[in-house]
């Protein structure tokens, strides 16, 4: 096996992880938390895509510190042509068109970030990567899903937002126990 076909299928399971997150994601997204808390209906603010949405960084980040920036984007090219296939199939047109649109642009511009601030501290290039294509996935995707309709995409987006930040806090352990074991994981296979 050549050195470029093994660093390819090295990335297999980014790629696949990354479509599933993006289908998965677009199914949520429909989805309202349908929940009162402290008073607040939580189904005018938030959908459980809020929640899945951002794993799509921890891929993007992990593959970018391990690969770099060119393997990132290509696990972001495929996860984004199986995840807009499977949305196209199985979720509404609108919000696979508007996801793909917004994934993209929103993907490359943490890559881009990522490998500017790859020699910070571990932690700063996935946290200010995270959230800044956190900012412009929610901008673009919102509007491009649901202006003109009668649901509440504003409140939507500004929910969906601010868990995106959380979660892109929570998530910094995961990548950081990734960090420390698929090095040592793929040395073993390697041997």
């Amino acid at each position: 096996m050549s050195t470029e076909s093994l660093r390819v299928s090295r990335l297999v399971p980014a790629m696949l992880a990354m479509g599933v997150v993006i289908y998965v994601s677009n199914i949520l997204v429909e989805q309202p938390v349908e929940a009162i808390v402290a008073g607040i209906n939580l189904a005018e603010l938030l959908t459980y895509g809020a929640v899945t949405y951002p794993i799509a960084f921890l891929v993007t980040d992990t593959t970018n510190r391990l690969y770099g920036a060119k393997a990132a984007r290509i696990v972001v090219f495929i996860g984004f042509l199986v995840g807009v296939a499977l949305s196209l199939a199985f979720a509404d047109p609108r919000i696979a068109a508007a996801s793909g649109s917004a994934f993209l642009i929103a993907q490359m511009l943490d890559i881009f970030v990522f490998d500017k601030l790859r020699t910070a501290n571990w932690w700063k290039a996935p946290l200010i990567s995270s959230l800044l294509g956190s900012a412009v996935d929610t901008a673009l995707f919102f509007s491009l899903a649901f202006a003109g309709t009668d649901l509440p995409w504003v409140g939507w987006a500004m929910g969906d937002f601010w868990v995106k930040l959380a979660m892109a806090g929570l998530l910094l352990p995961a990548f950081r126990l990734l960090m420390a074991w698929l090095p040592n994981r793929q040395a073993a296979a390697a041997a």
